[in-house]
């Protein structure tokens, strides 16, 4: 990942710009499932204030994806496909969470499911992350993410 980003293959679902160092397209990570399995894949098992049950979610953490495009910025902003966007500081980002899950229970997350990626976070082992401001930061339907200065 260091030396170059490959082009994606297949569907983007994810776009990452703003202060990164490796990119694929004029200044843009973008990035299709395969670009995200290539990447550390972490996963866990928790239940959400909007789903039912406990369910295991897989994906890429936030900061494993951040190392690997080479960030330098301050701050992550998220936007979702209808819109919704949250900002917050990188330094908020850590090994806990949040994990960009696109999978759930082992299926591809589809948009009907809050997918291509919904960044989510441990809430059942973390009681740190059971706070509105998490919550709010727990942005679903993720397409697009910049990092600023």
């Amino acid at each position: 990942w260091a030396d170059s980003l490959a082009a994606p293959q297949g569907d983007v679902i994810l776009t990452v710009s703003g202060a990164i160092a490796n990119t694929n397209d004029d200044g843009l990570a973008r990035l299709d499932m395969a670009l995200l399995d290539g990447l550390p894949q972490h996963s866990f098992a928790t239940s959400t204030i909007w789903t039912e049950g406990v369910d295991t979610y897989e994906g890429v953490l936030l900061t494993d994806l951040l190392a690997a495009l080479g960030a330098t910025g301050t701050e992550v902003l998220a936007k979702a496909l209808n819109d919704y966007e949250i900002t917050f500081p990188v330094a908020d980002v850590t090994s806990d969470g949040p994990l960009l899950a696109y999978r759930t229970n082992g299926n591809p997350m589809s948009v009907r499911d809050k997918g291509p990626i919904w960044m989510i976070f441990p809430y059942d082992t973390v009681e740190a992350f059971r706070t509105e401001q998490t919550y709010a930061r727990s942005i679903w339907q993720l397409d697009r993410i910049m990092v600023t200065e």
